[in-house]
């Protein structure tokens, strides 16, 4: 037999395998969504994102300082505010509970650690959608990139390093990238959800924040139709050419193609966004006891990094990274 026939020397044993393993992934390839609250006493676990929970400040902080201990290369912050309007005024009111909280960490943390704001304004609206909402029932574009970029400069004037703009408005980095150079804040980083799909995956979430969308509504007049693929990269040029610097597939496990299109295609920071429904449907099998959850995380968000994600945001942050430590 030809020495090419023989590739299984190569796995025989776990240090070979470690050796010439095309894709590694550590704790500092991942990101920590995390859940701040108004009005909370101590932490409000989320039922259907088992081992996390709706954090009060202090609380927050202690599960920050264990990430950043366990290498985690950085956290993303939403917000649950106590109280809603039509607009969402909480997400750019500077005592709002992300912009507290970022200013809070950045007392604690600094630039020893990338911390993240989610730039949106369902979790703060009383109809749960992204925008504004015209009288019709239809989100008006325009007049809600006025207020993402109120809300990019209130979270840059509390300390995130990185704004990431997940509504999916036409020209809406256009709009952050001036408004935060406009107030001197150019050194802020734009992470665009770029490719941000209308899934079925987000429910999860949707209960750890307390959104519920008005009248039985959606978002497929502005998130992704899953059918597509070529309109991902078109929506991801976009940004890039508007001032993204990295840009975000979401989900990810079930838009690995889309994943390995833009690392293709594109050359800024790419990741992607390992979701709720993602995370809670390997724990739910996990609990049942047909699967080895730890194996399957580490193994959908190595898959993730196979593709070409830079870093992947996922809930399994805290607990791959202390597995990858042992």
């Amino acid at each position: 037999m030809f020495p090419a026939e023989r590739p299984r020397r190569l796995r025989r044993t776990a240090a070979l395998r470690r050796l010439v393993a095309e894709t590694s992934l550590a704790p500092a390839d991942l990101v920590a969504p995390l859940f701040v609250a108004e009005g909370l006493s101590s932490p409000r676990p989320i039922h259907s994102l088992p081992g996390h929970a709706q954090h009060t400040l202090d609380s927050l902080h202690e599960e920050v300082r264990v990430l950043h201990r366990a290498g985690v290369g950085g956290v993303i912050l939403f917000g649950v505010p106590l109280l809603k309007d039509e607009f969402g005024s909480g997400a750019w009111h500077d005592e709002g509970v992300v912009q507290v909280a970022l200013r809070s960490l950045r007392d604690e943390f600094g630039d020893e650690l990338v911390v993240m704001a989610d730039l949106c304004l369902d979790e703060y609206t009383t109809h749960g959608h992204c925008g504004v909402v015209r009288d019709n029932g239809t989100v008006d574009n325009d007049a809600t990139l006025e207020l993402y970029a109120r809300t990019a400069v209130a979270q840059a004037r509390a300390g995130a390093t990185v704004v990431a703009p997940s509504g999916m408005m036409d020209g809406q980095v256009g709009a952050i990238r001036q408004a935060l150079d406009d107030e001197g804040f150019s050194d802020v980083v734009i992470l665009a959800y770029a490719a941000k799909y209308a899934s079925a995956l987000y429910g999860p979430f949707r209960d750890a924040v307390g959104v519920e969308i008005a009248d039985g509504g959606d978002r497929r007049s502005y998130q992704q139709d899953a059918r597509n693929r070529r309109e991902a990269l078109r929506e991801a040029r976009a940004d890039v050419e508007q001032g993204a610097d990295i840009i975000m597939v979401k989900p990810a496990m079930t838009y690995l193609d889309i994943v390995a299109d833009l690392r293709r295609e594109l050359d800024v920071p790419l990741c992607a966004y390992h979701v709720s429904g993602e995370y809670a449907m390997v724990k739910a099998a996990a609990q049942q006891g047909w699967i080895d959850g730890a194996a399957v995380a580490i193994e959908q968000l190595t898959a993730v990094r196979r593709a070409g994600a830079d870093f992947v945001l996922t809930y399994f942050a805290g607990e791959v990274a202390e597995e990858l430590s042992r």
